[in-house]
This record gives C-alpha cells, structure tokens and sequence, in this order.
C-alpha cells in the first residue's frame, strides 16, 4: 500500500468533515482555508469520496458536504482506497525485475499496512487527546492569518 497525497489530503479533509460534523455541512472551501488544500482539488478527492458513498453532498443555503457514515465506520484505508482506488490500497508496488521472494515480501508488507489503516475509524483517531490539540492549534493559527489578511 502506498499513501500518496491524495490519499493524505483526503484523510486531512475526513476529519475535518468529522470534527464539524456537529455543525451541519462543510463547505469545501472552508476545508480549503482550514487546510490549506487547494479548492479544485479538494473538489476532484469529493467526488471519489462521494462515488464510495463515504460523503454526501447537501444543496442550498448552508450546504456543504457531511460523512455519509458515522465517524466510527469510516476507516482510513477506505478513504485512501477511494482516492487512490481500491488496487492502491491492497498491492504493493514492486518492480517487474523483483525477485519473488523480495516481491512475497512487499507484497506481505502492503497487506499489513492496509490491515493497520483499516483498524482506524476517524473516531479513533478524533479521540487522541494530541490530535485534538494540534487540530485545535491549527485552526487558531489560521484564524490569526485570516484576520491579518482581512485588517490588511
């Protein structure tokens, strides 16, 4: 399994989905500021997410994108499969002049990390106490940021 940067990017999204899930729908482009993740592409990895059914979308006024399943049913592997497609998350990525032993081994190595990434939910990972701090520092920064832009 490799985690590419969609893959990274589309994790970072989830939670942020995850954490504001109790306040209605997300606009992507409050993921974009918050995340700093460029709007277009954010736009590209919710269409996977959504095809995969792991986001909805919601029209209209205060619309935006929600989970489409409770945090706790959303595994990391199945959000990097739905970007990078369910062959990038089950494979490993050996060259065709591997030996087969060399290729057994990736191979064993790449199921392992997926069987890793598929025991974590978002809500796991939510419920760290250094992942709130951090999520929670982030966005205090970015809200100083905003603010000096919008006073300049």
């Amino acid at each position: 399994m490799r985690l590419s940067t969609k893959g990274q990017h589309a994790v970072t999204a989830m939670l942020d989905l995850a954490l504001n899930a109790r306040h209605g729908p997300v606009a992507l482009a409050d993921i974009s500021q918050s995340q700093g993740i460029s709007l277009s592409y954010l736009e590209q990895l919710f269409a996977h997410l959504r095809r995969r059914g792991l986001v909805e979308g919601v029209r209209g006024p205060g619309g935006g994108y929600r989970l489409a399943r409770p945090p706790q049913e959303i595994s990391m592997a199945r959000i990097v499969a739905a970007v990078d497609g369910p062959g990038a998350a089950r494979t490993a990525t050996p060259g065709a002049d591997e030996q087969p032993a060399t290729r057994e081994l990736w191979t064993v190595l790449s199921q392992r990390i997926y069987d890793f990434l598929d025991a974590i939910t978002l809500a796991d990972f939510l419920e760290q106490p250094e992942v709130r701090e951090r999520i929670a520092r982030a966005r205090l920064r970015r809200a100083r940021d905003l603010g000096r832009r919008s006073a300049a």
